[in-house]
């Protein structure tokens, strides 16, 4: 049974962090009526199944990494310390709800409309919503956005059902004993960095010789070379053939690489291969929108799609960047400009910060180097240096962690236009580097800066 149509301002179809913050906007600070429509949890990805309980898990595997290194300072801890996967999971699932209600908390302080349900586009102004307690409901909306984020892929190889993706590693009871990760992107690697330090055996499965191919040569070969160093057993060059289930959890994975033909018997296996739109079935046809080939939501760097008062962000556009971050600050813009009367405001898509969080952690912003001489061509000054951080000085040399900086300047001004750094605590000194490079920093600006000492990061404004 379909109600009565309601109408509204401004319909955010995607309850994630983007469109949540889009929503609010309009409404708290602009007045303007806003629903919102989800049909799982609010939060989206990142709460649920992403930044939020990865990053928690990062901290439980960095704090087995410490206990692993705390001899070396001269602690003696009895035993061997055992970690309880689902006790930890039970707690981190409690966060992660715990979230779920200050989302829909916020949502109310802000006078936004949550809808349970999925929905529809009928035309480019009317959206049909089934409801999650049955029946539907069919909303006008003077301004629409498609905020419904992305979704993990899976391979087409038989047996593929056997494997589970990044969404459903955090629904695993029990900490496999040994795992199989297909991938060579950030989730690939943040995973298989996550099991291995909590003493899963773990295999990676690579197309290339190494991972993290977007990212800047030094820390693709830094990153990879750690990975090894640590006991991380690398399927460079290949690919999974096919799947078998062996019983009592057990999986055969078949591949090849440039050796031949291998099998390897895991109790997990991890598609871990990219993510695609959640776009299918949403009705943009009806709507006229257009979608690229890879079917994500076409827009220009307003968010606008081609269709007036239809807008997109975050995971399910082509803006780029498929980040949280991203996607809220392209939501608020967007809010201020559609209802704010700000005219020019959207989001500057260039010198976006973002982090890895592997082991150790890895962070970027701006071009690599291959980027900035393609632009810049031989008019660039490339800065680099790799070191031992203090905190290794009490180690043995075989348990001696990376730490290597690069920062790209070009022209004769030396404007710093890439700076890519691997090491302890990144994810935290990139922050800070990123403002001043968003700023526009010279080389002589980092120089400039008086160094903190005894810290990895003064190296930065200390390179010669």
């Amino acid at each position: 049974m379909t109600t009565a149509a309601s109408e509204c301002d401004y319909l955010v179809l995607g309850g994630g962090s983007g469109g949540l913050a889009s929503a609010r906007r309009a409404s708290a600070l602009y007045g303007a009526k806003s629903i919102c429509i989800e049909n799982k949890r609010l939060g989206g990805t990142c709460v649920n199944v992403g930044c939020v309980p990865k990053k928690v898990t990062w901290n439980a595997a960095a704090i087995a990494e410490t206990l692993h290194d705390a001899k070396a300072y001269g602690f003696t801890i009895p035993g061997q310390p055992t970690f309880d996967w689902n006790y930890f999971k039970q707690k981190r699932d409690a966060y992660v709800k715990r979230l779920n209600g200050i989302y829909a908390a916020n949502l109310a302080n802000d006078k936004v409309q949550h809808i349970q349900g999925t929905a529809k586009m009928l035309s480019s102004t009317e959206v049909e919503v089934a409801l999650a307690d049955g029946g539907a409901q069919i909303i006008k909306a003077k301004k629409i956005l498609i905020a419904t984020g992305g979704r993990p892929v899976f391979p087409n190889v038989p047996g593929v059902e056997l494997g589970i993706s990044s969404d459903g590693f955090f629904d695993l009871e029990t900490q496999p004993k040994k795992v199989a990760v297909v991938g060579a992107g950030y989730i690939a690697v943040e995973m298989s960095g996550m099991f291995h330090a909590l003493g899963t055996e773990t295999h990676m499965f690579i197309r290339y010789d190494t991972f993290l191919r977007a990212f800047d040569p030094m820390i693709q070969e830094k990153i990879v070379a750690e990975y090894e160093k640590q006991g991380i057993h690398l399927h460079k060059q290949s690919a999974v053939t096919k799947v078998e289930d062996m019983g009592n959890g057990f999986k055969k994975v078949y591949y090849h690489d440039k050796d031949g033909e291998g099998t390897v018997e895991v109790d997990c296996l991890l598609w871990a291969i990219g993510r695609t739109p959640e776009v299918e079935n949403l009705g943009l046809e009806n709507a006229g929108v257009k979608v690229n080939a890879k079917n994500h939501v076409m827009v220009d760097k307003y968010q606008n799609t081609n269709v007036e008062n239809v807008y997109s962000i975050g995971d399910c556009s082509d803006s780029g960047f498929e980040l949280t971050p991203v996607a809220i600050a392209a939501g608020r813009k967007l809010s201020e400009r559609v209802f704010g009367g700000k005219a020019d405001s959207h989001l500057d898509y260039e010198n976006i910060p973002s982090v890895v969080f592997a082991h150790p952690e890895v962070g970027a912003i701006g071009l690599t180097e291959p980027e900035a001489r393609k632009k810049y061509g031989d008019d660039l000054k490339i800065y680099k240096t790799g070191f031992t951080e203090m905190f290794w000085a009490m180690m043995d040399p075989e348990q001696k962690g990376p730490t290597a900086y690069k920062v790209i300047c070009a022209g004769p001004e030396e404007k710093v236009v890439g700076l890519h750094i691997l090491g302890r605590g990144s994810s935290e000194v990139l922050q800070g580097f990123g403002v001043a490079i968003k700023m526009g920093a010279t080389k002589k600006d980092l120089d400039n800066c008086v160094a903190i000492h005894p810290t990895s990061a003064e190296e930065l404004v200390t390179l010669k």
